[in-house]
C-alpha cells in the first residue's frame, strides 16, 4: 500500500529507517518504502563504508530525539546492532519516544563475521529490547543463520519473523518494496497505538497476536508464513 508525503497525523509513529553497512540503495525496501510512505523517513548514520559504533548510536539518538512524535525504527543488518547498542547505552525508560523497532537480517559480529567491518559492534548486546520488536531472519542469509536469529530474537525479548530464503532480505533478494516487511511493519504501528507496554513482548521466539483472525476475518496472506 503506498502513501503520500506529509500525511501522518501529528501522533502517528514515525518511522525511521536505519540501514546498515555501505547504506541502502535505490532498490532496496528501505529505500522504496521511504519514497512510498509519508511517515518514513531514513537516520543518516554516516561513514557508511567504515562504520564506527558509537557515531552510528550517536546519530540514532540524534535522529530519534529531534522526531516530534512516536518513533518506530525499522532497521536492516548492521542497523539493527545500532539499534541494539543504542538501547543498551541510553537504556530508555517506559514511555520513551521509541515504540517498536523492525530488526531485519541483522549479521553476526561475535564469531567470524563474514565481513571485518562488523567486528567493532561486538559484542552483541544481550539485553531484553525496552521496546516492542519484531526480528526478521532468512534461511539462506549468509550473514547469520536462521537457528542464530531465532536465538537472538529470544535474547532480545523480539518476535520472529520468517522471512523464507531471501538471502540477506536486502536488494539484492529482489523483495520490491517488501509487502511482508510493510505488513510487520505495520503491526508494530497499530501495536504502538494500542498502548502495549514494552514488556508484553514475548522472550521466545512466536507470532504476532493474530488480530485479524480474533477478529473472524481471514488472515493475511503474509501472516500464514509468520511463525
Amino acid at each position: 500500500m503506498a502513501y503520500s508525503h506529509d500525511t501522518a497525523a501529528p501522533q502517528q509513529p514515525l518511522i525511521l529507517t536505519v540501514p546498515g553497512l555501505e547504506n541502502s540503495g535505490s532498490a532496496h525496501w528501505q529505500s522504496l518504502w521511504e519514497q512510498q510512505r509519508g511517515d518514513c523517513r531514513r537516520v543518516e548514520l554516516g561513514m557508511w563504508d567504515r562504520p564506527h559504533r558509537n557515531t552510528w548510536v550517536n546519530q540514532l539518538n540524534l535522529a530519534i530525539h529531534a522526531a516530534d512524535r512516536p518513533v518506530v525504527l525499522a532497521a536492516h543488518s548492521l542497523g539493527c546492532l545500532a539499534v541494539a547498542w543504542w538501547a543498551a547505552l541510553e537504556q530508555p525508560q517506559p514511555g520513551h519516544r521509541v515504540v517498536g523497532a523492525l530488526l531485519v537480517a541483522p549479521p553476526e559480529v561475535d564469531f567470524f563475521p563474514l565481513d571485518e567491518r562488523l567486528t567493532p559492534f561486538a559484542p552483541t548486546p544481550a539485553g531484553r529490547l525496552p521496546f516492542p520488536s519484531i526480528l526478521v531472519g532468512s534461511h539462506n542469509d549468509p550473514y547469520m543463520s536462521l537457528r542464530t536469529a531465532k536465538r537472538l530474537a529470544a535474547v532480545w525479548g523480539s518476535r520472529f519473523a520468517d522471512a523464507g530464503r531471501c538471502g540477506h532480505i536486502n536488494a539484492d533478494s529482489g523483495l520490491g518494496d517488501w509487502p511482508f516487511g510493510q505488513f510487520l511493519l505495520n503491526r508494530l504501528v497499530e501495536q504502538s497505538g494500542r498502548g502495549v507496554a514494552a514488556t508484553s513482548a514475548p522472550a521466545v521466539t512466536g507470532g504476532v497476536p493474530r488480530a485479524a483472525h480474533e477478529r473472524g476475518t481471514p488472515l493475511p496472506a503474509e501472516e500464514q508464513n509468520y511463525l
